[in-house]
């Protein structure tokens, strides 16, 4: 892969995204008629930057850049587990960071998943439309990829432990924000798609891409 002046820096917001939302996600907000964690009011823009990504570099560098995040998720629970677990015990640090077992493997399966099937749908429409209507290819993938990123998380999370009834609303409200701040940033996402394929001088197309997940290369 060739050298790219911004690659490096939306990889780290992109990470950071990540990381904050999930912390984030530790305290309930009411926000009108949704009820919803903190994490989802800055998670939707990981999925930006997904479309970002995909669209100026392909899914290639996309994939280097889920697994980075997925990586810096895992090691962010496997750290907090470890200092929650080491003496002396505090329930305060317990209560904002510390995170179930059940929780955070919920957590990085919805994120590989989801982020993964975004990234696909988009790239696979891109060559579809060649390259015309961006905005239609984002909030696609996104419809698709925040489909499975919610369920995944709900029903890996929280089925069994809460009523369907309550599954359900929680999901509708999570995914109907997710998506519409999609929506309301795509102006955004234009000048932000814009801007890199010029100064990087790219504006890949997957026509011959393997689309395994697990290929690195």
């Amino acid at each position: 892969m060739r050298a790219y002046r911004h690659l490096a820096t939306l990889t780290a917001l992109f990470v950071a995204v990540l990381i904050l939302s999930n912390v984030a996600s530790t305290k309930v907000v009411e926000l009108g008629p949704f009820t919803f964690d903190g994490g989802t009011l800055l998670f939707p823009l990981a999925y930006i930057f997904g479309d970002v990504l995909t669209e100026v570099y392909g899914y290639r560098a996309s994939r280097r850049v889920i697994w980075t995040g997925f990586a810096c998720l895992a090691l962010m629970v496997v750290t907090l587990a470890v200092v929650d677990a080491l003496p002396p015990r505090s329930d305060a640090f317990s209560a904002v960071l510390g995170q179930a077992p059940r929780l955070a493997v919920a957590s990085l399966v919805a994120y590989w998943a989801g982020e993964f099937v975004n990234a696909f749908v988009l790239a696979k429409l891109k060559v579809r439309t060649a390259g015309r209507w961006l905005w239609t290819r984002t909030l696609s993938s996104t419809l698709v990829g925040q489909l499975v990123d919610t369920a995944v998380f709900l029903l890996a999370a929280f089925y069994g432990a809460w009523p369907n009834d309550l599954l359900w609303t929680v999901f509708v409200s999570n995914y109907v924000f997710k998506v519409g701040v999609e929506a309301l940033f795509t102006p955004v996402t234009y000048q932000v798609v814009g801007f890199l394929k010029r100064t990087e001088r790219e504006d890949y197309f997957d026509r011959e891409t393997d689309f395994n997940p697990l290929v690195l290369g």
